[in-house]
């Protein structure tokens, strides 16, 4: 079957005819501006610039520390970390740190919460001889761990932060992070996600005995007694010393204090 042939209009206003063709509506356009975007997760950003026509009134918000004065009188950041060491490898993901099959456990009920804890770090191969938790032990007794990197790879889920801070741990030192490791780890304040300037797991060994001082961004292994410089978590910090981004936005008055 022939295909008809596509319609033009065309208007006439002289002796010769004028055709119009469709046009897109005009936008008025401001003076060029830059917008930087990360191509890489937090400290390890490289940045490519791209090129607009508008200009942006917004700019990006910032989170401040809380203060003395704030709604919680009883809020005092945490400054250092002291505890024995826990060392794993690279691409550590998230079906090792809590499997599948423990994600039914509710953070919220304090039993399951408990018990969320101890079966943290449980999906590691048999190459790690060495458990993080014990066996019926509720509580693990190393309270930093050492990583490689991409640590938390793999699917998303809140519980794997969540587990690592109910079995007792208070950070984790690796070279660097799957970036939705690293936001729940901000968004519930569990653990502090600290990066090191070093592959550090090939540093320390399980048991050795560490401190975190957070302040001056130092890491020592009091073991072997070097001492290891971290990259600054910055505004990340105040959220995570404020039990998570919920908490700190009460305390800073964006939100409403929950109900006691």
């Amino acid at each position: 079957m022939a295909k008809a042939a596509p319609t033009t209009f065309c208007t006439f206003t002289s002796s010769n005819p004028t055709f119009n063709s469709p046009s897109k509506p005009s936008i008025p356009l401001q003076n060029s501006s830059i917008l930087k975007l990360p191509t890489t997760y937090l400290t390890k950003c490289r940045t490519q610039f791209l090129t607009t026509n508008t200009q942006s009134t917004r700019s990006p918000p910032s989170l401040s520390p809380l203060k003395a004065t704030d709604s919680s009188s009883d809020f005092v950041p945490s400054t250092a970390f002291h505890g024995i060491c826990y060392v794993v490898g690279d691409n550590i993901d998230t079906d090792q740190i809590i499997p599948a099959e423990y994600l039914t456990l509710v953070p919220s009920n304090p039993e399951e919460y408990q018990k969320l804890g101890s079966y943290a770090l449980i999906g590691l191969p048999s190459s790690y001889p060495v458990r993080f938790v014990d066996d019926n032990e509720m509580k693990t007794k190393y309270s930093i761990i050492i990583a490689g990197a991409n640590f938390g790879c793999g699917s998303s889920r809140e519980h794997a932060p969540v587990a690592l801070g109910a079995a007792g741990a208070k950070a984790v030192v690796a070279e660097s992070y799957a970036r939705i490791f690293f936001r729940n780890s901000v968004s519930t304040g569990e653990i502090y996600p600290l990066e090191s300037e070093v592959k550090i797991c090939e540093e320390f060994t399980t048991g050795d005995v560490a401190t975190i001082e957070l302040g001056e961004s130092k890491l020592i292994n009091h073991t072997t007694g070097k001492e290891y410089t971290l990259k600054s978590i910055g505004d990340a910090g105040p959220v995570i010393e404020a039990g998570g981004i919920f908490a700190y936005a009460r305390k800073a008055g964006m939100l409403a204090a929950a109900d006691s």
